[in-house]
């Protein structure tokens, strides 16, 4: 959809764009009677009518379009003419007069933010929805977290758990395989909050590796309230990791990336497994407690 300003307002010079808060509505009015829709400050997008972000660009019949939807349409959306590259400075100048509430009110932001500094809070809103913090295969469902602790119990049979200790056992038939390790996931539920235990096998250059990490399921400052320790072993050898529990903000890729967790070579992995080295035999063991 395109948008440009009504001639009723330069004719009828009416005052700028006005914020409803109750509503939620922002729009440029029409006066009353004029039997038309009032042009809207959105754009329509894949995810519903979203306002409209970045620099406004005209076409030669002076109908409008964002930047971003710029960088999908080479055309007009209204009259199919070719776009060029005319800012439509009068929109922006609107546009930055506008004060807009965070697009999370509805999940409970109260705050209320210029127009072009709107974007850069919502990438970083409190409120935000989380991403499903599941990676054994690729999910796009978010929410927030008594959701998402019902989203990985009902569809990816996550295991669920309720304490502040741990002791799981991690076997592999065909530990050589890295590449084809299972991704697992326990959940744990403790001091009224809920954390995903990660075990997985992945490559470090050429040299395989198992890892274990701990991520909270809130946001980071709520995540450094606690701390975690894990421990493995075999054979009179013992490895143990300590830190606090990365937030689900951040993604499961960037902590694995990070090695923000405990590490464990394959040959030490099959060292404390024991016996012929054949069989993966990992106890992993560990606990979580709150920090004074």
């Amino acid at each position: 959809m395109s948008f440009s300003l009504s001639p009723v307002m330069a004719e009828k010079r009416l005052p700028f764009p006005t914020f409803r808060q109750r509503q939620r509505t922002y729009v440029l009015f029409h006066p009353p009677g004029e039997g038309r829709e009032p042009d809207l400050l959105f754009q329509h997008s894949g995810k519903g009518r979203e306002p409209m972000s970045f620099f406004t660009l005209l076409c030669r019949n002076g109908h409008t379009l964002c930047s971003n939807c710029k960088t999908v349409h080479d055309w007009c959306p209204t009259c199919r003419l070719e776009l060029g590259d005319i800012r439509c400075l009068a929109l922006e100048k609107v546009a930055e007069s506008l004060e807009l509430p965070c697009k999370y009110s509805t999940l409970g932001c109260p705050e209320v933010f210029p127009y072009n500094t709107k974007h850069k809070h919502e990438s970083q809103c409190l409120f935000r929805p989380y991403n499903c913090p599941y990676a054994g295969s690729e999910c796009f469902v978010t929410g927030d977290i008594p959701f998402l602790v019902s989203h990985l119990r009902d569809d990816h049979k996550v295991d669920m758990h309720t304490g502040c200790t741990f002791n799981h056992r991690y076997v592999k038939s065909k530990p050589h395989e890295v590449e084809n390790a299972t991704w697992m996931l326990t959940v744990f539920h403790c001091f009224g909050q809920y954390f995903c235990l990660h075990f997985e096998a992945f490559q470090i250059g050429m040299a395989p590796v198992y890892m274990a990490f701990l991520r909270f399921m809130g946001d980071v400052s709520d995540a450094r309230k606690f701390s975690y320790s894990l421990e493995v072993g075999g054979a009179g050898r013992k490895l143990i990791w300590e830190g606090y529990p990365r937030s689900i903000r951040d993604s499961h890729s960037m902590v694995r990336d990070s090695l923000d967790g405990l590490i464990i070579h394959r040959s030490m992995a099959l060292f404390f497994s024991g016996g012929d080295k054949k069989e993966l035999k990992l106890r992993v063991t560990g606990r979580i407690w709150k920090e004074q």
